[in-house]
């Protein structure tokens, strides 16, 4: 028996990082959805919980977060069968597009399955807050508002329809640098969200995109001028909006018509290596 769950690439349509708990924790209010840009995990039965992936840069060992999810749901279910799992990345790797959260994610609905647990998926997401803190709102994979350390995923359902061009630079960012380097006692740029909550609740997209940003984006931009660049050519070549995601560097610019995203799309290959033209999960 083989269990094979898709793992989806997400973006963050707003990022709000409100405050940091006393244990070093941010307190976060997002809007965040999936795009059919995936990695797919392969799950089979084994004697113990063995990780491989078919890219040369994802460790194959605890520090995967992949085998911290099958570790946790091991410990939580008290089920002592292993499992083998294969990671066919497609996904870039420290990309700000939750990569490895979303395997992690597949990991637990996928051991769910192959165990019987049976554990709804609130259940499943309280979990995957032990091992990240994008987990839980991988585990759902769809339109959410994400509150809290990250636990608390409230599914918004339709989107206004748009495309998605996703860029990303050949740097590579590590979250718990950027996080570090986040000072609440700076100004930051923040997004209206409830704005881009009444746009997507009334399926407007021009409203929606009005209330649309990410507070970490100066401070990674800071450091990777890269994603400066990027946003500004893809609004040039046509973007209605163009945003880092998670805490970069990926840049993802939105087009209400495709055509225009087409065009985005073939000129932003002249510039960026990693280029891909998709559209949101329904």
């Amino acid at each position: 028996m083989e269990i094979t769950q898709k793992a989806p690439a997400k973006i963050n349509l707003s990022l709000d990082a409100l405050y940091r708990h006393s244990n070093g924790d941010h307190e976060w209010r997002m809007v965040m959805t999936s795009v059919d840009l995936a990695d797919y995990v392969h799950i089979k039965p084994a004697g113990r919980i063995t990780v491989t992936t078919d890219s040369g840069f994802l460790p194959e060992d605890p520090r995967n977060l992949a085998y911290q999810a099958a570790r946790v749901l091991q410990r939580e279910s008290g089920v002592r069968a292993g499992a083998k799992i294969h990671i066919e990345k497609n996904i870039p790797v420290a990309a700000g597009l939750g990569g490895g959260s979303s395997d992690a994610a597949a990991v637990l609905r996928g051991l769910n399955e192959l165990w019987g647990l049976g554990y709804s998926r609130e259940r499943l997401a309280k979990i995957g807050l032990q091992v990240d803190s994008d987990v839980p709102y991988c585990v759902y994979s769809e339109t959410a508002l994400v509150s809290g350390r990250g636990e608390i995923v409230q599914p918004l359902g339709r989107l206004p329809q748009f495309w998605v061009v996703l860029a990303k630079p050949s740097v590579s960012v590590s979250t718990p640098s950027i996080l570090r380097a986040f000072d609440y006692d700076e100004k930051h740029v923040c997004p209206d969200t409830a704005t881009v909550l009444a746009g997507i609740k009334g399926l407007d997209f021009d409203l929606m995109v009005s209330g649309m940003a990410n507070s970490l984006e100066d401070v990674t931009a800071v450091r990777y001028p890269e994603i400066n660049a990027l946003k500004a050519r893809m609004l040039r070549y046509g973007a209605d909006v163009a945003q880092m995601s998670g805490s970069g560097p990926t840049v993802f610019g939105l087009c209400a018509k495709k055509s225009r995203a087409m065009r985005v799309y073939n000129s932003m290959k002249g510039f960026c290596k990693e280029v891909y033209l998709v559209h949101t999960l329904t």
